[in-house]
């Protein structure tokens, strides 16, 4: 009787579910009581809580970090606010950088760039200019950290990062300056120097030196030799005599060997009439009746000029003739 009640349960309910063995211990490998599985469980669970508590406060170190990848140097390019002059890429102090990165066979101190938002999937620098340089010529990747900025915090974030490395050259500065403020970034010098936290004296003397006129700049074997110090004089002796300034430098660009930059600074500055111009010299002569003539020459560039007054008409064809025999021989 009992055989046929368990054959229509089991048509009815279907087969009876099997018990499940024990929980064993893991070390023992015996048979576990339900207390024991419990406090095994509860206790995987804590391992689990403290390995999330960890992620999160490891996560929690890096938040704010910027994604630092290594990019083709032929896929970045230079920002329109790049503050670098050429002379920077040619000196000593590039090529001892540059060797560095050759050595460690790459920059080991990442730059930084922002993702120009165009389809062309390059970079522009916001500050490493050197870095990249000397990676591009090297042919290597560069280490960049990549962020998302907009153009002033681009410049800002530059010059700031520049300005602590300490090789960035007043002239450079000043140029950077200069062309943000031609460029409406800023409304005025004020708010540019409220910006960068840079002292308005400071500024004004970067800005000073970056719009020096062309002869003057090129009076200097290099407009890096510029010093801060030099920017109110320089700027004074333009203001007090244009001509006489821009005169002076144009003889000194035709020197060789050329002055140091501190003679240079001296010789442009200095009063009319104290110093005479380099390597001219004036020569004035008198002739017969009222014939007169002056003779400038400038040894610096090689040439002379004369200047004759009441001379007869039929005398210039012999002046013609001794200046042609003068220059065939």
């Amino acid at each position: 009787m009992g055989k046929e009640l368990k054959k229509k349960a089991s048509l009815i309910f279907g087969p009876r579910p099997a018990i499940p063995p024990l929980a064993k211990d893991e070390e023992t490998g015996r048979p576990k009581t339900a207390i024991g599985a419990m406090a095994q469980f509860t206790n995987r669970q804590s391992e689990a809580v403290r390995e999330a508590e960890d992620l999160r406060r490891q996560v929690k170190e890096f938040e704010g970090a910027l994604p630092v990848r290594k990019l083709s140097s032929k896929l970045i390019v230079r920002s329109q606010w790049a503050n670098r002059h050429a002379d920077s890429f040619t000196d000593s102090a590039f090529a001892n950088l540059k060797q560095e990165i050759s050595d460690a066979g790459g920059n080991v101190q990442p730059i930084k760039v922002r993702a120009i938002k165009d389809d062309s999937g390059k970079y522009e620098i916001v500050f490493g200019q050197r870095r990249h340089q000397a990676c591009l010529e090297l042919g290597l990747d560069v280490l960049a950290m990549v962020d998302d900025l907009d153009e002033k915090q681009l410049f800002i974030e530059m010059e700031r990062e520049n300005r602590q490395r300490k090789d960035l050259r007043p002239y450079e500065i000043g140029a950077m300056y200069n062309q943000a403020l031609e460029a409406g970034l800023f409304s005025s010098a004020r708010q540019l120097a409220e910006a960068i936290a840079v002292d308005q004296s400071q500024l004004t003397k970067a800005l000073n030196l970056a719009k020096l006129p062309a002869d003057v700049l090129k009076a200097f074997s290099s407009p890096l030799d510029l010093q801060y110090r030099w920017a109110s004089d320089l700027m004074a002796a333009l203001q007090r005599d244009p001509d006489y300034v821009l005169s002076i430098a144009r003889e000194l660009q035709a020197l060789s060997p050329r002055l140091g930059s501190a003679e240079v600074f001296k010789r442009l500055t200095v009063d009319r009439g104290t110093v005479p111009h380099l390597g001219v010299e004036t020569v004035t002569m008198t002739g017969k009746g009222e014939q007169t003539g002056v003779l400038t020459l400038n040894s610096a560039k090689g040439s002379a000029s004369i200047k004759l007054s009441h001379i007869p008409p039929a005398r210039l064809s012999k002046l013609q003739a001794l200046i042609q025999d003068f220059l065939s021989k």
